[in-house]
């Protein structure tokens, strides 16, 4: 009981203390083509959006820069 105890609290605590600019991008495709040819993909980390003139998602985060 003591160690699920334990367990709480510290998953509570990472919840707390963990800030979300820390978390890696994740990108994901959203299905819109732009009139040039890009396609956009949105972070569902942070929430950016950046198009891509190849079928790779970005390599890096615009609004990691600025945090």
């Amino acid at each position: 009981m003591i160690v699920v105890i334990g367990l709480l609290i510290a998953f509570l605590l990472i919840l707390i203390l963990a800030r979300r600019n820390m978390r890696g991008c994740r990108w994901r495709q959203t299905g819109e083509r732009q009139a040039d040819g890009q396609t956009l993909y949105r972070c569902a980390a942070c929430g950016a959006q950046l198009a891509t003139s190849t079928a790779k998602p970005p390599a890096h985060c615009e609004l990691e820069r600025h945090l």
